[in-house]
């Protein structure tokens, strides 16, 4: 069997990065390293996990492009399932979440809206798909 264990997101400053989204998405602390390299969010099933850029260089010794609001976000998202999409946008961008894109409905009734966190990753904040 194959799990879906995390998504590890490189950032400047881990310790802003998970007070970010325990702020404006309510997620619970579940880790931190002691150098504060590396730490986790529990969000559900999946954890979101962060690396500092420091870490992931050691990690990936030919380097990766860096995240960052002054780029065009990556050809990748992560997705937040919320009740009131309108409500979780705005408490978002309070906290510091660049607005992409207002709600919408899709036309199999999904409400969805784009935001970009302090280092410039795509989120997608909406409704649960109903069949």
């Amino acid at each position: 069997m194959i799990k879906f264990g995390y998504t590890i997101l490189y950032v400047e400053d881990v310790e802003e990065a998970l007070a970010f989204y325990e702020n404006a998405f309510g997620f619970s602390r579940k880790f931190i390293s002691p150098d504060n390299d590396y730490g986790e969010l529990i969000t559900g099933e999946t954890t979101l996990s962060f690396a500092s850029k420091k870490l992931a260089s050691q990690n990936l010794k030919d380097g990766f492009i860096e995240s960052s609001l002054e780029d065009k976000p990556f050809a990748i998202e992560i997705g937040f399932i919320v009740e009131n999409v309108p409500e979780v946008l705005q408490k978002a961008t309070s906290f510091g979440a660049i607005m992409v894109a207002e709600p919408v409905e899709k036309p199999w009734g999904q409400v969805v809206a784009y935001a970009r966190d302090l280092n410039g990753f795509l989120i997608e904040i909406c409704t649960e798909v109903k069949m």
